[in-house]
């Protein structure tokens, strides 16, 4: 059987376990024109978020994924430069992630926030100005207006102004330091708490080589997962092509998370 004709066996499975299950809805992503050798995004999985919590890094599950297929998500942007140079990389694979952005970032680089929304990825939050303290570390009060004007903030950014609730309630905690208080403030608003699976430690300077090779064997480790870069960081910019390629040669595949429709 060829890789192509596998691909689609194991899609067609997905897709028939998804609709017999309470497993969120998967369907196929689009194909990418002209670009026959392009990695591409596998499928989207509409997730609803209500009561999720995913990312085994910090809870104990994490989302319906099958062997080998992984989940690209990005933190702390836009920042100039480098998450256009992501943004480049991942439109030249006709690949989607998910970006879970800091408002005041947002707020200064609206150009990104909406490039990124045009070009298909998932546009999340990550607070308002990623308190070094942690949000675990904060009153209350101030950690929820830390989330909720976060919130705000990517809204007007991508949309053009806020709502009273986000239209992608997907959230991950600066840290990934949460509290039981906070997760049942996110949980009544419907909003998902997303962790990792695996990261690629980019936090710590290191070359795009270095980053590459440890991200790789992290990912065989895990065989597949949500995954954790930053696309602050200079040296992730100029690792995610190679990553991207080795993602398609060693016969990963992309899932793209969005919320699931209402209705």
């Amino acid at each position: 059987m060829t890789v192509s004709l596998r691909r689609a066996a194991m899609l067609g499975l997905l897709l028939l376990s998804a609709a017999g299950s309470s497993a969120p809805f998967a369907h196929a992503a689009e194909p990418c024109p002209g670009h026959a050798d392009a990695l591409g995004t596998a499928r989207v999985l509409e997730l609803d978020p209500k009561g999720v919590r995913v990312g085994t890094k910090s809870f104990p599950a994490t989302l319906p994924l099958a062997p080998r297929e992984v989940v690209l998500t990005f933190d702390d942007g836009p920042w100039p430069k480098t998450t256009a140079a992501i943004l480049d990389a991942l439109k030249a694979e006709c690949v989607h992630a998910t970006f879970f952005l800091i408002g005041e970032n947002a707020k200064a680089r609206p150009e990104l926030v909406r490039r990124a929304l045009a070009e298909g990825h998932t546009i999340a939050h990550h607070t308002l100005t990623h308190p070094a303290a942690t949000l675990a570390k904060m009153p209350f009060e101030a950690a929820v207006k830390e989330i909720e004007n976060g919130i705000a903030a990517d809204e007007k950014a991508a949309y053009g102004a806020s709502g009273p609730a986000p239209r992608v309630p997907f959230f991950r905690f600066p840290g990934f330091a949460s509290t039981p208080e906070l997760l049942a403030y996110l949980d009544g608003k419907g909003i998902a708490v997303f962790g990792a699976d695996f990261w690629a430690s980019d936090w710590n300077v290191m070359t795009p080589e270095a980053e590459l090779d440890l991200v790789l064997k992290r990912l065989d480790a895990a065989g597949g997962g949500i995954v954790l870069f930053h696309d602050t960081k200079s040296y992730t910019a100029a690792m995610i092509p190679g990553f991207l390629r080795a993602l398609a040669e060693r016969g990963y595949q992309v899932v793209h998370v969005v919320p699931k429709s209402p209705g």
